[in-house]
C-alpha cells in the first residue's frame, strides 16, 4: 500500500482518486471546494485540511487542476511540505512551458515529476478507461505507471518532459474541431428531416464517425453519455474546453503554424463563455447552428 495525496477533487479527480483507494492505496485528498471533499469521502478517499497536510507523508502526489498557475502554486507547496524523492504526477491539462519548468525545478529539488494528462472525459474517469499520455524522465515514468494503471485502459509514453502535454494539447484541439462537426452535422440532418437515431447510426458506420459523435452527440435520447440528455449540464465545461483549445492555438502561434479550424472552435467556445454559459457543457455550441439559438434538449 502506498500513501497517495490527490490535489484537485473535481469531476475527474474525485473518480480517479477513488480508483486508487479501491486498489488498496491510502489516498488523502484536498480541494478548495468543500462539496468536492465530501464527494471524495463518499468514494473512499480520506481528506485533509490543506495541501501541506495532504502531502506531508505522501510517497506520490497527484495534481488535477484547471490551469498552469494553479499547478505551479500547489507544486511549490509540495516542494515545501513533502519529503524529497516524492513522485509528483500532474494530470492537469496546462501549457507545456509551465510543465517543463516544473520538471526541471522538481529535479533540482530532489523530486520526480511526470506530466500525465488524460483523455476520455468524466465517463472515462468514472469507468477507469482513460487514455493517459506521459512525459518525463524514463525512471520517473516507470515509477508512475503502477499508479496510473488503475485509472486507465491505455498508457502511452509520449517522450521526455512536457511530451504528454504536447500530445494532449494536439488531441484536444482535434476533439474540439470534431465536436463542431458533430454539432453542425446533427442540426443539418434534423433540418433536412432525418430521424436523429437513423442519422446517428448511419454516421457511426460511415466516414463522419468520431469519438465526439459516439460520446457527446448533441441531440437528446441518442447517446446516454451526451450532455444533451440533461439540459447540457457539463461533462466538460465550455470554460475548460476553451482553455484547452486556446492552449493549442497559442502553441501553434509559437511555432508559426496556421490553425484555422482550431481558431474557429476557440471563437465559438468563447462566444458561449461570454454569453454566461461558461459552466454549461461545451457541446452547447450546437445552438449556434440555428439562427434563433434554439436547440433540442436545451432550456435556458
Amino acid at each position: 500500500m502506498t500513501t497517495i495525496a490527490w490535489i484537485g477533487l473535481g469531476n475527474m479527480g474525485s473518480h480517479m482518486s477513488s480508483h486508487l483507494a479501491a486498489a488498496g492505496h491510502s489516498v488523502i485528498g484536498f480541494d478548495i471546494n468543500p462539496a468536492a471533499m465530501e464527494t471524495a469521502r463518499s468514494r473512499g478517499v480520506k481528506t485533509a485540511s490543506s495541501v501541506s497536510e495532504a502531502v506531508s507523508e505522501a510517497e506520490v502526489v497527484f495534481t488535477m487542476l484547471p490551469k498552469g498557475t494553479h499547478v505551479r502554486s500547489v507544486v511549490e507547496e509540495v516542494w515545501e511540505a513533502a519529503n524529497p524523492g516524492t513522485l509528483i504526477i500532474d494530470s492537469s491539462t496546462i501549457d507545456q512551458a509551465t510543465s517543463i519548468e516544473l520538471h526541471r525545478e522538481s529535479s533540482q529539488r530532489g523530486f520526480q515529476f511526470v506530466d500525465a494528462p488524460v483523455s476520455g472525459g468524466v465517463s472515462g474517469a468514472e469507468n477507469a478507461t482513460l487514455a493517459i499520455m506521459t512525459g518525463g524522465a524514463e525512471e520517473a515514468v516507470e515509477a508512475a505507471e503502477p499508479y496510473l494503471q488503475p485509472l486507465s485502459s491505455r498508457l502511452f509514453r509520449a517522450g521526455g518532459p512536457g511530451m504528454g502535454l504536447a500530445a494532449k494539447i494536439a488531441n484536444n484541439m482535434m476533439l474540439m474541431i470534431s465536436m463542431m462537426a458533430s454539432a453542425e452535422g446533427s442540426q443539418l440532418a434534423d433540418s433536412l428531416g432525418l430521424d436523429p437515431q437513423v442519422f446517428w447510426d448511419i454516421v457511426s458506420a460511415s466516414s463522419g464517425n468520431s469519438w465526439s459523435h459516439q460520446t457527446w452527440y448533441p441531440v437528446p435520447g441518442i447517446v446516454d453519455s451526451a450532455a444533451a440528455n440533461r439540459n447540457f449540464e457539463p461533462g466538460f465545461t465550455a470554460l475548460l474546453a476553451l482553455k484547452d483549445v486556446s492552449l493549442a492555438v497559442e502553441a501553434g502561434k509559437a511555432k508559426n503554424l496556421n490553425l484555422p479550424a482550431a481558431n474557429l472552435a476557440s471563437k465559438q467556445l468563447k462566444e458561449l463563455v461570454d454569453s454566461g454559459l461558461a459552466e454549461k457543457d461545451c457541446t452547447l455550441i450546437a445552438k449556434f447552428v440555428n439562427p434563433d439559438g434554439s436547440l433540442k434538449g436545451w432550456t435556458e
